[in-house]
């Protein structure tokens, strides 16, 4: 996953109201209990054997390798409160919109040298509810990072760049070498 998509998801997690669960065991036990307690679909998911999720649940494996213990944290965190995190995206694409902070490179196509040349900028903006909802839709059909690159480039020119078509018709921005973005539910 991209930039912009870790950068949903971790908006996503900001909204809970409760933290994930602390230990691996917890954590085990939580994914067993969503899978309907097939721990076979568990191990699947997190690519162990169904043996090791059975060692977890029973307590014979307390700590878990570091890169098992990223994927346990990541595939809970996908899992945790889903009713929550649908009321955050929905009032998000519906009337709040969503804050985008990127540090990256801006510019339009222009001569070398003029303030149209290409350049990285440190941008915070907060983009309307279209946009988020483009950026949820996006996400939930399994688009590429680049697509959804695309739908905040063209938010950040739409709303930073043309001030909502109050200035620079017809500007093309291009949005490359991001070094830092981050999105916020407003």
């Amino acid at each position: 996953m991209g930039i912009i998509g870790e950068s949903l998801d971790q908006a996503a997690a900001a909204t809970f109201t409760r933290p994930i669960p602390a230990t691996p065991g917890a954590q085990i036990r939580y994914l067993v209990k969503q899978a309907k307690g097939s721990t076979r679909a568990v191990a699947q998911a997190l690519g162990v054997s169904q043996r090791t999720v059975e060692r977890y649940l029973k307590g014979q494996i307390r700590r878990p390798r570091p890169d098992l213990a990223a994927r346990l944290a990541d595939e809970v965190r996908r899992h945790w409160q889903p009713r929550v995190r649908e009321r955050a995206r929905r009032q998000a694409a519906t009337s709040t919109g969503i804050i985008v902070e990127a540090r990256a490179r801006f510019g339009y196509t222009a001569a070398p040298g003029t303030t149209d040349d290409s350049r990285i900028r440190w941008i915070t903006q907060a983009l309307p509810p279209t946009y988020a909802a483009r950026l949820f839709a996006a996400q939930d059909t399994g688009a590429g990072e680049q697509e959804l690159r695309d739908i905040v480039a063209e938010g950040l020119q739409e709303v930073y760049f043309r001030d909502n078509g109050r200035r620079a018709e017809g500007l093309l921005v291009e949005f490359t070498d991001i070094e830092h973005a981050a999105l916020d539910y407003s």
